[in-house]
């Protein structure tokens, strides 16, 4: 019997509509779901076809996305400080850069292989498949910026529930990562995030049987609940850097680097220094170089009025939470120009703000008689957290008694805290920084899972 070839090819037309139109309407090329059922299925979608890319095009999206997000990096910290109502512009363009330049891509992905008598094997790092991120409003785009490189990097897929009070500003940022990523080539909806992201839709992400790794950068109950997930997470929490000056330090350089730590986004950061505990032998010399480094000293019953301002009722006051310094200063009737950035006291060593954790640009200072008094302060400060400590010093044995004493995920010695995350440091830039769950400064790698391959009595060929 003949075959009409004319009906075949009207045929095999019809189903490649169809296929097509059922492709169309299964597929999204949204960035931001109403629905996290919905955001989560076209994530997982995506992270599929992502999977059978090779890491040239891999790295070829993570390009695309680092250089979609330095040219929006002054209009997304715009956004941010506009929507949070904390910060400061100029330091979070620099973050967004710092995010987007040095967040490592592929090449964080390292391959252990071994031979010998009985062959060859292989562990290489293996995505988890879709990651649910929470974001804090602290760094609200920095963190998806980093985030989205470091998971996709990985070769994962990853959708965001960003802090409610910054919603808008990460979205945006998703948005314009979403676009570089498909203007690459790569597959819609390989980062996404929740239109109107809560503490239900975050645990219904978490619950989700779709996402397969949870990552929480935020304070202690955000972090708490990933770890009750019943999965496996990362937990980015809270910290209250310390920051010792002992008798040896470069009182100059020390006082210049704490006021622009302290004062870096008006004290946002997890990382940045919170508490101050120096030496008597230094703490005069100290004090009295602040105020020519942009800081504002305040003295009697000032202290006491600021003290109760910020944490009168027992709580920090969240209205105060990123706030300039000129702006806090007002709050108890001293007026400062623009140029003031930080709020120095001095206070006993069982201040509140010494164990509080206020993210504003205000420091208290404690003087104690010796460096170990210093150190012992310090770890009470710190509370446990291994987040982040800094140290000015000259004497490497005091600097080593510290970090062995403190045992912070990041210990900066004679800088500016930030330096521990790569700006003005070496190193890679990060803004989850796991020490609840321990994988400390995260990358790439730490969104990966290890696989092993094993070829026995073959391919040796030594």
């Amino acid at each position: 019997m003949a075959v009409d070839e004319k009906f075949v090819s009207i045929v095999a037309k019809k189903i490649l509509e169809e296929i097509e139109a059922k492709s169309k309407n299964t597929r999204s090329d949204k960035a931001i779901y109403e629905n996290v059922d919905d955001a989560v299925e076209a994530a997982g979608r995506a992270q599929k076809r992502f999977a059978l890319l090779d890491l040239e095009k891999r790295e070829q999206i993570i390009k695309s996305i680092r250089e979609a997000c330095l040219n929006n990096a002054r209009i997304l910290a715009e956004m941010a400080v506009e929507e949070t109502r904390m910060g400061r512009v100029e330091d979070k363009v620099v973050k967004n850069i710092l995010a987007a330049q040095k967040t490592p891509g592929t090449e964080d992905l390292m391959t252990t292989a071994w031979t010998g008598d009985h062959g060859l094997t292989l562990v290489e790092m293996a995505p988890f498949g879709v990651i649910a991120a929470i974001t804090p409003v602290t760094n609200p785009i920095a963190s998806v910026i980093n985030n989205s490189i470091s998971m996709i990097a990985a070769g994962n897929a990853v959708v965001f529930n960003p802090h409610p009070k910054a919603k808008n500003c990460c979205n945006k940022t998703v948005e314009i990562i979403h676009s570089a990523i498909t203007k690459a080539g790569g597959p819609d909806s390989l980062v996404c995030s929740i239109s109107e992201p809560t503490i239900e839709t975050a645990g219904r992400l978490f619950a989700h049987p779709g996402v397969h790794l949870i990552s929480a950068t935020g304070g202690p109950g955000v972090v708490k609940a990933a770890l009750s997930s019943g999965k496996k997470a990362i937990g980015a929490g809270a910290g209250n850097p310390p920051v010792v000056v002992d008798e040896t330090a470069d009182f100059v350089k020390a006082a210049h680097d704490i006021v622009c730590g302290a004062s870096f986004d008006n004290n946002l950061p997890c990382i940045v220094e919170k508490e101050l505990i120096a030496v008597e032998s230094i703490a005069e010399k100290l004090m009295g170089r602040f105020s020519r480094e942009g800081a504002y000293i305040l003295r009697g019953k000032d202290i006491d009025a600021l003290t109760e301002r910020i944490i009168g009722s027992g709580e920090i006051d969240k209205e105060l939470i990123g706030k300039d310094a000129a702006a806090i200063l007002r709050e108890i009737g001293i007026d400062v120009g623009p140029d003031v950035r930080l709020a120095v006291m001095e206070v006993g060593p069982d201040h509140p703000l010494v164990y509080h954790e206020q993210l504003m640009p205000v420091l208290p200072v404690v003087k104690v008689p010796t460096v170990e008094d210093a150190i012992e302060l310090a770890v009470r400060a710190e509370g446990g957290n291994k987040h982040t400590a800094v140290m000015h010093s000259k004497n490497v044995d005091n600097m080593t008694n510290f970090a062995r004493r403190i045992q912070t995920t990041i210990f900066v010695k004679n800088a500016p805290s930030y330096a521990g995350i790569g700006m003005g440091g070496e190193g890679f830039a990060t803004f989850t920084i796991a020490g609840p769950t321990g994988e400390g400064v995260t990358s790439a790698r730490t969104f990966t899972r290890q696989r092993r391959c094993v070829l026995v009595d073959g391919f040796r060929i030594v």
